[in-house]
């Protein structure tokens, strides 16, 4: 049975799967993009903006993060998503504040902290400036950032674009909330000047230390926030003349506390995360008739090509696994199996509430 558990900060939410103790060999734990797909389908399946994997260390983290968007793609890394896994940890650990973790991601070694409120505070690095390293077309302007002027669907934009380990392009604007976001966040994401595609921003200026933003995350549309945009809104913002180095940015799931610091280069976001459920997909919705990821063998996909029966009887790449789950399920009641699966989710709510409480939604106001 595949156990998950869904996190959300502020309203990004995510299903996170723990896989510290899995062989290496074993990097993805049986997901392909159409099984992210099914489990992130919000009428269909669990309901998720992607799927993050917590898995073993390859080089000096504790741990390494992979995650994936609701479209099955892979980005490089989700500000939102490590606060999540995160406190995840944490619960799942039992973490006192002030636990840090060394978490190894595609965009590099992220150092998420818990603090005492309850809240994540997340050491993002230093933001990447040259065009080349986002990556987009758009060349370094005046402001020490890849800058120009776009033209998106009739419609002309000022933008600036950096990179966070995952590409971002900002567009100041007099009044977020009358921008098309389908039709512009859209057309942007795919710009040409955007080799990789791009996450787009919409960002208004209420104060030098108040912004309010809207977001289009590559690969999952409108979404209710985005760290790493955030980071990325900060910086252009501050580069463009019309932000100071640490501000608040109010997403429409909430807010984060964003600083730039002048002496490292490095950006430091600060933010809520929070449990939302423990649960356990069936083997249906999984994909797998006996509830089990299916292997693949000389390039069969037993979950899509054996679904009208064993296609290679002779050399059935499942037979092992098959085998050891109907040993199982004989060997036990339906009531057993429910109990097994239902002691081990108690155990992790019972862990989390047994803990020191933290306040409710645990932000800040940052004015």
């Amino acid at each position: 049975m595949l156990q998950f558990s869904k996190y959300q900060g502020l309203g990004n939410d995510f299903l996170i799967l723990d896989g510290r103790l899995s062989p290496s060999d074993q990097d993805d734990l049986g997901l392909t993009p159409e099984r992210i797909q099914r489990l992130c389908e919000r009428r269909f399946g669990v309901g998720a903006d992607g799927v993050i994997l917590a898995l073993p260390a390859r080089s000096e983290g504790e741990l390494r993060m992979r995650i994936f968007n609701a479209d099955g793609s892979e980005p490089e890394m989700c500000g939102n998503g490590i606060r999540c896994l995160a406190r995840f940890l944490a619960d799942s650990d039992g973490d006192p504040p002030g636990r840090r973790w060394q978490i190894e991601t595609l965009a590099g070694m992220i150092v998420p902290e818990l603090r005492q409120d309850g809240t994540i505070r997340v050491d993002m690095g230093v933001p990447f400036l040259e065009p080349a390293a986002i990556p987009t077309t758009l060349e370094l302007g005046p402001a020490g950032v890849a800058q120009g002027c776009l033209e998106i669907a009739g419609s002309q934009f000022e933008v600036g674009s950096v990179g966070m380990g995952n590409p971002h392009v900002v567009v100041p604007v007099a009044d977020v909330a009358a921008i098309d976001l389908e039709r512009f966040g859209a057309a942007l994401e795919l710009h040409p000047a955007f080799p990789a595609r791009t996450n787009v921003h919409f960002v208004q200026v209420l104060s030098p230390s108040h912004l309010v933003m809207r977001v289009w995350e590559r690969g999952a549309g409108p979404t209710l926030a985005c760290g790493t945009g955030a980071c990325a809104t900060l910086v252009v913002a501050h580069r463009f003349g019309l932000a100071d180095r640490i501000a608040r940015l109010d997403l429409p799931g909430g807010s984060l506390e964003i600083e730039w610091d002048g002496q490292t280069d490095h950006l430091f976001m600060t933010g809520p995360a929070l449990a939302v459920f423990d649960g356990v997909v069936t083997p249906e919705l999984w994909g797998s008739s006996h509830g089990e990821p299916s292997p693949k063998a000389a390039g069969v996909d037993c979950a899509s090509a054996c679904v009208q029966g064993c296609i290679q009887p002779e050399a059935c790449a499942s037979a092992d696994a098959r085998a050891r789950v109907q040993a199982m399920l004989e060997a036990n009641s339906l009531d057993d199996l429910v109990a097994l699966a239902s002691n081990s989710l108690e155990s992790r709510i019972r862990a989390r509430i047994a803990k020191e409480p933290w306040s409710p939604g645990g932000q800040e106001d940052f004015d």
